[in-house]
């Protein structure tokens, strides 16, 4: 049931959505702050991303706004995003990454790769966030505002009929200031605070990228240039 048969575009969260839409000809991963808006700048730019998994021995990870200008071979580590990159990518289905900046250019990429086409927003783990900040411990997915207006703006640009949770999205999309609802959410809230007003501000910049990244051969490419089902 939760797979959305009998729709053409669909929408579910983290790593259970990658598992639940995994019969999706193409899945497009969201996480606006900040992996995927990373990643676009990067592709974006000419570049080549290599996503890790973040791990307690990671380095600290690249912020978009230190990404700005970068070329050739970028490698990030990210908690979120890039697992489940590597998670759809084990399906078999062609991984797109989207954000606010990017969702028409990786829409319209998305609808010449397949028929159907799983969006999954990446929300936020409780239990990283609240050990990061010195918190108590606990764990789970936290649904976030950015990530679900990043999937709305995507598939506001989908032709296909949609299933009741991506119209959700869609409608969530169409009925606020985007950029106001992500500076002023809590995962935006929490970047500023702690000084990272410009990754905030370059992620919500809404349609300013015509790439569309594609995770090929274990690299995150711009897919608008890439031909047949290399993954």
């Amino acid at each position: 049931m939760f797979s959305q048969e009998g729709y053409q575009l669909k929408l579910e969260w983290g790593p259970g959505g990658v598992d639940a839409l995994r019969g999706c000809d193409v899945l497009i991963v969201v996480d606006v702050l900040a992996f995927t808006t990373s990643v676009d700048i990067v592709v974006g730019g000419g570049g080549r991303l290599r996503p890790f998994r973040f791990t307690p021995e990671s380095r600290a990870s690249l912020r978009p706004a230190s990404l700005v200008g970068a070329t050739g071979l970028v490698d990030l580590h990210s908690p979120n995003g890039s697992h489940l990159c590597a998670l759809a990518a084990e399906t078999g289905a062609h991984v797109l990454a989207a954000c606010l900046r990017n969702a028409a250019a990786v829409a319209k990429r998305a609808q010449e790769l397949g028929e159907t086409i799983g969006l999954i927003p990446g929300g936020e783990q409780w239990g990283f966030n609240m050990a990061r900040t010195g918190g108590g411990v606990a764990s789970g997915l936290r649904p976030c505002v950015e990530d679900y207006l990043g999937a709305g703006a995507v598939l506001a640009s989908l032709d296909g009929e949609a299933s009741p949770e991506a119209e959700l999205a869609i409608a969530a999309f169409r009925g606020v200031d985007v950029a106001e609802a992500v500076r002023n959410c809590g995962s935006g809230r929490e970047l500023i605070e702690h000084g990272h007003a410009a990754d905030v501000e370059l992620a919500v910049q809404l349609e300013v990228s015509a790439a569309a990244p594609m995770l090929v051969d274990g690299l995150f490419v711009d897919g608008v240039s890439v031909d047949g089902v290399a993954r």
